[in-house]
């Protein structure tokens, strides 16, 4: 395999990240749970049951898996453990088909987990960790390699649980494999090999170590290795022919075959993962066995098969959620189609490609993965030392209980009637809490109707920004260009007929549809600010403050930190916010000099307008109610934000507003 085509399959070699830990023999597994469900378990034995089916289920029938969820949590009602414990089945049943539920039942899960400190929590606190850093993969590998150092590894320490650890090992080791790190990859994922072939052998955990070992020597040109742990995954799945797993098996199965130039089979072994991922519904790894399919067709120069493939990897749009992702999807098209010799399609695909490519930046991933792991270690240590005084804590705190024990002992009698005092009390508090609820339900009554009056103004602000927008083009390319046409024309006949240069009324009519043509622009450019969606905020807000400026007004514009990622409709509506001020200090306020500030400090963006104005009595203007002031306050409140007047007569007036960038969210 050529080093480009190493590059593209490890892009879209995400699959190790899906694993789902389910026993290889799944039958004998369903049925034990299913026995615990029918016995006469307690009902925490049936909780777990009913949530272990919930992961068992994911990728095969989410109607199952939903069920077993709602039993789950019924069965769960009693234990405060449990009920933390079903937020992570909550983001198993969400895994596999919505990716924003699933990532906020994680952090549910791992936020109500971390009350309980015992090994099985530690356990299920990693997991969720680990789970919610893959459900916002677009964030990138940076992002999954430090939650993986700095939560997933040192719970599963604490949980004290072997077998996880070397689970996430082979984890972090996909990681460092998809940045191109592939001995530190081998290394982590060989030490979780040995530790699970001597704890936990036959197992899921081993199966996923030895194929994630099977990509990385592949990635890394060692096919031979590769071979011998493609053979033993073959040994662990071959009793085991119904198993979810084979649609992993089969991806690495093809991926070895590229390797080592076997075109031919890895196109068989292809094929077979994809009737199983369509099977199992494995949305991701369905079109990844489609890009195995394409990087085989390339090497066997079946253009069109080739071109085939990627088309369809097009049209599903599964693998083009990012825009790394995509471009090089286009990428591929372009040089595809410039093989085949359809040289439009190349020249359009490559334009695709090049637009995007524009928009990417380089990052920093493999160094701060290093940095994060280097800090991973040198807190082990630090972590050792804590160990050995939490417990000489614990001793102190055994000797305390037996005394305090011996003391409630001693108590109980007036505990008895501290008890019956309680339930006197009771009724009393029942009354309380039914007033509690009562006030409860008028607040959410209140955020409800807050909700739908910020969805009325979100509205009518984009709705007039639409009407705003088409009004703008209309005048610009109509009545616009029909303007500058008929000076052309006048100025034309002038030149073409020495009579008519003696004419001062027509040079006059020149003159006015020269002022008429301006006049035009300048309406054009307040309803469509051309300059904030081509330049951003910063500079369209400067080119406001210059257009305002003329003789005896002068305009201060200051900006500070402003960042470029905000939302275009958030920084529509501060360009609107701005516009406004400054419209009403030039109009009403008769000021000579105009003091523009705006900073911005993370979500949090601030205005501040001074003039040297008249002032005026604010009093009076909570009588009035103009549109002006109106649309001001409506898009201050869609974003959030908080809106302070302060005027003195004949001493100028002060305006601060602070805004909430992310309201649009």
């Amino acid at each position: 395999m050529n080093k480009y085509l190493i590059f593209l399959l490890l892009l879209f070699s995400r699959s190790a990240f899906a694993q789902q830990q389910i026993p290889l023999d799944e039958k004998r597994h369903v049925d034990s749970l299913t026995t615990v469900l029918r016995s006469t378990s307690t009902d925490s034995a049936k909780a777990i049951a009913s949530f272990m089916l919930v992961e068992y289920w994911k990728f095969k029938d989410t109607t199952q898996s939903k069920t077993f969820l709602i039993k789950g949590r019924q069965l769960a009602r009693k234990s405060a453990y449990l009920r933390a414990l079903s937020h992570f089945y909550e983001g198993q049943y969400y895994y596999n088909w919505n990716v924003r539920k699933a990532a906020v039942a994680f952090a549910k899960a791992q936020k109500a987990l971390s009350a309980f400190h015992t090994p099985a929590a530690y356990s299920r606190q990693a997991a969720a960790w680990y789970n919610y850093a893959l459900m916002n993969r677009d964030k990138g590998y940076e992002f999954i390699a430090r939650i993986t150092l700095q939560y997933v590894l040192p719970n599963a320490e604490k949980a004290g649980d072997k077998i996880m650890l070397a689970h996430f090992y082979t984890q972090l080791s996909t990681i460092l494999m998809n940045n191109y790190q592939f001995t530190k990859a081998s290394n982590y994922n060989n030490k979780a090999i040995a530790l699970l072939e001597k704890t936990n052998p036959a197992s899921t955990n081993l199966l996923f170590a030895y194929l994630n070992g099977v990509s990385i020597n592949c990635y890394d040109g060692k096919p031979a290795a590769a071979k011998i742990l493609l053979q033993k995954a073959h040994a662990l799945l071959a009793p085991f022919p119904g198993s979810v797993n084979y649609t992993l098996y089969y991806y690495n199965e093809a991926l070895y075959f590229t390797t080592v130039k076997s075109y031919q089979q890895a196109l068989q072994s292809a094929d077979k993962g994809l009737v199983l991922a369509g099977k199992y519904n494995q949305k991701q790894l369905y079109q990844q066995f489609f890009f195995r399919k394409y990087a085989a067709y390339a090497e066997l120069k079946e253009y069109a098969s080739a071109q085939r493939v990627l088309l369809d990897i097009v049209k599903d749009g599964t693998l083009l959620s990012s825009v790394n992702d995509k471009a090089m999807i286009y990428g591929e098209l372009a040089k595809n189609s410039s093989l085949m010799g359809n040289y439009k399609q190349a020249y359009l695909w490559q334009t695709r490609h090049q637009q995007l490519t524009d928009s990417i930046h380089d990052n920093q991933t493999e160094l701060k993965i290093n940095e994060l792991e280097t800090k991973y270690r040198s807190i082990e240590s630090q972590k050792r030392i804590a160990h050995l005084q939490a417990q000489n804590k614990q001793a102190e705190l055994g000797a305390k209980n037996q005394h305090l024990f011996n003391w409630l002992l001693g108590t109980g009698c007036l505990s008895l009637l501290v008890i019956l005092g309680m339930v006197m009390l009771n009724a009393g508090n029942s009354r309380k809490l039914a007033a509690q609820k009562e006030i409860n339900y008028q607040q959410q009554l209140h955020e409800l109707e807050q909700k739908q009056q910020l969805k009325i103004t979100k509205a009518m602000l984009d709705g007039e920004e639409h009407e705003r927008e088409r009004v703008a083009r209309d005048l610009h390319d109509g009545l616009g260009g029909m303007l500058a046409g008929v000076k052309i024309g006048l100025s034309g006949l002038v030149n073409t007929n020495g009579g008519v240069e003696q004419e001062k009324d027509l040079y006059r009519i020149i003159g006015q549809l020269d002022s008429s043509v301006s006049e035009l622009r300048r309406i054009a450019r307040n309803l469509l600010p051309e300059t904030l969606l081509k330049f951003g905020l910063e500079v369209s807000l400067k080119d406001l403050t210059e257009f305002y400026m003329r003789d005896g007004l002068h305009i201060d514009f200051q900006t500070f930190y402003i960042q470029k990622d905000i939302a275009l409709s958030v920084q529509l509506n501060i360009y609107r916010i701005v516009q406004e001020l400054l419209s009403n200090a030039i109009r009403h306020a008769q000021a000579k000099n105009i003091l523009l500030q705006c900073s911005q400090n993370d979500s949090v963006f601030f205005i501040t307008l001074e003039d040297d104005g008249i002032g005026f009595d604010t009093a009076v203007l909570e009588k009035r109610k103009g549109m002006g002031l109106e649309n001001l306050k409506n898009r201050i409140g869609y974003l959030k934000g908080k809106f302070e007047l302060r005027s003195v007569i004949n001493e100028g007036t002060t305006i601060n507003i602070e805004l909430n960038t992310n309201a649009d969210a």
